[in-house]
């Protein structure tokens, strides 16, 4: 069925803002590097990756697409990828073709990937839409529908996670405690999960659902982000 697709509007200082739920899509301090920062490096990536035949990843809001885009990049960039790197993401409210090739406009290093994505941007319909890019080395299966219903229904097997909907106060449904359990029942062991919030009922959720979390540095202005490990008595293997 038709969804309801996100009407994008710009912060007075041109970053992009959702009215709908209040909040911005990334840091005005840069988007590619908080998606670096927070996403990548919360989750040890690319080493992680290296010399696997397959790597998943799961996302809680695909957004602007941003986090795809920057891992994307990644992969292609390392030598030691994995064969194939599989990313799967949910979006309750996506962007129109045209509103995301706008937004892209603004990462000229990604500019040849946005455009690729955009060239097989699905139409604005629910369920799911297998994307192949790179002769189908890198898979993106984008789920448009609510997370809170979605999640429970997959069955792929997470590697990592990144948790990046927007702020709890928000859209409290995408940190939930029931979330984090549909989270866990995806996670391989030792999987990991990274994102720039650390509210307490955060991580209290995914610390019932068992991740041992750990606050890190956080990107640009904001003092903190959390990562976390599935399985793990604490985290201090995860550097």
């Amino acid at each position: 069925m038709p969804l309801e697709p996100a009407r994008l509007t710009l912060a007075a200082d041109g970053t992009p803002f959702s009215p709908g739920y209040g909040d911005v899509y990334h840091s005005a301090a840069g988007a590619h590097a908080q998606a670096n920062h927070v996403f990548l490096a919360g989750n040890c990536l690319p080493d992680r990756w290296a010399h696997r035949a397959q790597f998943v990843i799961v996302e809680t809001g695909f957004g602007l697409g941003l986090n795809f885009l920057a891992t994307w990049l990644a992969w292609r960039d390392d030598p030691l990828r994995c064969q194939v790197l599989h990313f799967v993401s949910l979006e309750k409210h996506p962007l129109a073709a045209a509103d995301l090739a706008r937004t892209h406009a603004a990462w000229p290093e990604l500019a040849l990937l946005a455009d690729e994505l955009c060239r097989h941007w699905p139409a604005l319909e629910e369920g799911a839409h297998e994307l192949e890019f790179d002769a189908g080395r890198v898979r993106l299966t984008l789920h448009l529908g609510d997370a809170v219903t979605t999640l429970p229904t997959l069955d792929s097997r997470a590697d990592a996670f990144y948790l990046d909907g927007f702020s709890p106060a928000k859209n409290p449904e995408l940190w939930s405690p029931a979330l984090c359990q549909s989270l866990a029942r995806l996670a391989q062991p030792g999987a990991t999960l990274a994102t720039w919030s650390v509210a307490g009922s955060v991580r209290r959720a995914l610390a019932a659902a068992g991740f041992a979390v750990a606050k890190r540095p956080g990107f640009a202005g904001k003092r903190q982000m959390l990562v976390g490990r599935f399985g793990a008595a604490d985290l201090a293997e995860q550097r």
